[in-house]
């Protein structure tokens, strides 16, 4: 009887946050699909039934198909920048380094602050203009008498996202480097010693013993970094503004929603991103379950 009123109580506790959940989540994202799928533009809510009329129209929308190559740059760019900075950070720290703990806080210290204000510092950083106005990196190439890395940054119409991704991954290295360092501190250090007994180099240890070991890690943080690029909105407003070659989905369904108040096709725009968010994460909750259950 105790069990059942335990069992009672414990529901009750997390009734709220349940019910809170079901609506401004999953009752939300299904307001978002109904919208998607109507002819609602303008103040005034027009449910009238469209199909897929939204997404048809979207994906012949030239500027659609910009954001779909910004973001696909912006992903790869940012994904593997923060994979390669943060292990080789990790790395570093796992070898004894002096002073470990300093620069442990270091590198995780940019985490603590938003893309709004990463973007602020930067756009300073990565300023394109020239003569007198110039400041940043250009000033500092300039001053080393390195010219030819002066450059647009940012401003240029093809590459300039990437220049953007070089942001996000100085603020999200650290967070690489700490998922890496616990792989790295996690692993016995007999292996590695019978590595070297059976006359393996240090760089055939991280490539044969290490580096697979490490697999679980690197997927973690390929869903979760790969998740985050896709929703990429604050950093490039803060770098760069409102610009067609910058432009990202997330951009683009604020301004058809809020600025042109075409809702179905903000929607539309919505849901595409939900979309590509779940085809990371579905993955890796499902590994995550697998893993769990193998423990």
């Amino acid at each position: 009887m105790f069990k059942n009123k335990d069992r009672y109580l414990s529901f009750l506790l997390v009734l709220p946050s349940i019910l809170a959940v079901m609506i401004f989540i999953y009752g939300f994202i299904g307001w978002s699909i109904r919208v998607s799928l109507s002819q609602w533009k303008g103040l005034n809510p027009n449910f009238a039934w469209a199909g897929l009329n939204n997404y048809i129209e979207l994906f012949s929308d030239p500027r659609f198909m910009v954001d779909i190559r910004n973001t696909v740059i912006f992903t790869v760019v940012f994904v593997v920048g923060c994979i390669v900075v943060g292990f080789f950070l990790a790395v570093m720290l796992d070898q004894g380094l002096k002073g470990e703990a300093f620069f442990r806080t270091l590198f995780l210290f940019p985490m603590a602050i938003s893309f709004i204000v990463t973007g602020v510092v930067w756009r300073w950083l990565m300023n394109p203009a020239t003569g007198s106005r110039m400041s940043g990196l250009n000033l500092l190439f300039s001053y080393l008498h390195l010219d030819f890395l002066i450059n647009n940054w940012h401003t240029t119409p093809t590459w300039g996202i990437a220049a953007v991704a070089l942001a996000a991954i100085w603020q999200m290295s650290g967070y690489t480097m700490a998922l890496y360092l616990a792989g790295l501190r996690s692993i016995p250090l007999e292996l590695r010693e019978a590595a070297q007994i059976d006359g393996a180099s240090e760089w055939q240890i991280y490539r044969h013993v290490i580096l697979p070991i490490l697999t679980p890690v690197t997927l973690s943080a390929l869903i979760i970094l790969g998740h985050i690029s896709l929703k990429v909105f604050d950093l490039i407003i803060a770098m760069a503004g409102k610009q067609l070659a910058l432009d990202v989905p997330a951009i683009y369904m604020w301004q058809t929603t809020f600025d042109g108040l075409f809702y179905a096709r903000g929607a539309a725009i919505a849901t595409l991103l939900l979309i590509s968010v779940a085809v990371l994460i579905i993955p890796y909750m499902w590994f995550t379950l697998r893993s769990e259950k193998q423990l």
